[in-house]
């Protein structure tokens, strides 16, 4: 595996991960307004910037981390999908849910 695929790799699974992260803080944040939520208000200038502060951390160790994983292109497009529209049923449902 050359360079470009080792961290095509690690970075595709970064975002996998990433993502699940995100939409779980989503919900662990609007859940948890007197704890985790006041926190990244008083962390940041706002929720939103603490939260991205947060994923562009978990996103670039996480691509670092996982240089020596090795999988097929297939399957890591796969989990890419997977992962997005799992994230993206996780919040909706979540405000769904609560609205």
């Amino acid at each position: 595996m050359d360079r470009i695929e080792k961290y095509t790799t690690s970075f595709g699974l970064a975002l996998v991960i990433t993502s699940l992260f995100s939409a779980m803080l989503v919900v662990v944040k609007e859940l948890s307004e007197r704890t985790v939520l006041a926190w990244m208000k008083q962390a940041t200038v706002h929720h939103w910037v603490t939260h991205a502060i947060m994923d562009l951390l978990v996103f670039v160790l996480l691509g670092l981390l996982l240089t020596k994983v090795k999988i097929s292109s297939e399957r890591l497009s796969q989990l890419i999908l997977v992962s997005i529209t799992v994230s993206g049923l996780i919040i909706a449902g979540f405000y769904l849910i609560e609205g």
